[in-house]
């Protein structure tokens, strides 16, 4: 089996649910070492030991800065080296208009989904010039088209967007390359619970379905599987890209025609 990843020590935020555990098991399938950093430590130690003793779980609050650089710490002291960082972990609620959101609730969001890149960005640099590495973020196509009641959400998804071109405009002389994922609609344990949760759970299941040119609502492996390119070898002539995973969610107007 081609192995994309082989010998490659990968950190990932958020990796213990959704589609960061899906990216996990992933990377572990294509050769790759992964340090799962996360907040659930039941969670986090639930996914690592599906991959093995060769991987490491760490338990980590990515909007704290002294947890994000012992967990760096612990994987070079493992491992002996970094070759990418995955900045997955995230956030949606609370989805609100924003005028209805309040300063904890801004504040909240974009520390999670925005400002922890900064803290893997500033603990891992050394090592990540060292191997020649990469950065990824997971970001969402709200950051380019927005979304109803989700402003806050979108907004710190958006910034993701302009910052990951920067970065890789800033750390290209480095030979490290920078790029992002935007998913559309995933089916994660989340949303699976939320669309159960809503007062027509069948209508929201073929919504979710209907949005996607494509014509369904994927599993977080095809996500998975456009971070493993982006993370390999195969990528590296990819910086500053905004890749959508999406069914084509974007693509303008169309007309849903029901089955008869």
């Amino acid at each position: 089996m081609m192995t994309l990843l082989r010998d490659k020590v990968i950190f990932l935020t958020g990796g213990s649910t959704g589609i960061g555990r899906v990216c996990a098991q992933r990377y572990a399938a294509q050769g790759a070492r992964v340090a799962i950093a996360a907040i659930d430590r039941e969670e986090v130690a639930r996914a690592t030991q599906e991959l093995g003793g060769e991987h490491l779980g760490l338990t980590c609050d990515v909007r704290q800065q002294v947890d994000v650089e012992r967990g760096i710490d612990q994987t070079l002291e493992r491992f002996g080296r970094l070759d990418a960082i995955h900045n997955n972990a995230g956030i949606a609620t609370p989805s609100k208009a924003l005028h209805e959101t309040s300063d904890e609730e801004w504040a909240t969001l974009f520390n999670t989904n925005l400002r922890s890149v900064l803290y893997t960005t500033r603990a891992a640099f050394e090592a990540l010039r060292s191997s020649k590495g990469c950065i990824l973020n997971t970001s969402s196509l709200v950051g380019v088209i927005g979304q109803e009641i989700h402003a806050v959400y979108a907004a710190t998804k958006g910034g993701m967007n302009a910052l990951t071109k920067s970065m890789a405009l800033d750390y290209a002389k480095f030979g490290i390359r920078v790029n992002a994922v935007c998913p559309a609609g995933v089916w994660t344990p989340m949303l699976r619970k939320w669309a159960k949760e809503q007062p027509d759970p069948t209508g929201t299941e073929q919504y979710l379905n209907q949005i996607h040119p494509l014509g369904y609502c994927p599993e977080g492996d095809v996500v998975a599987d456009a971070c493993v390119f982006l993370l390999s070898e195969q990528a590296r002539f990819v910086t500053g890209h905004i890749m959508h995973v999406s069914g084509g969610a974007e693509l303008g107007y169309r007309r849903v025609v029901e089955d008869t």
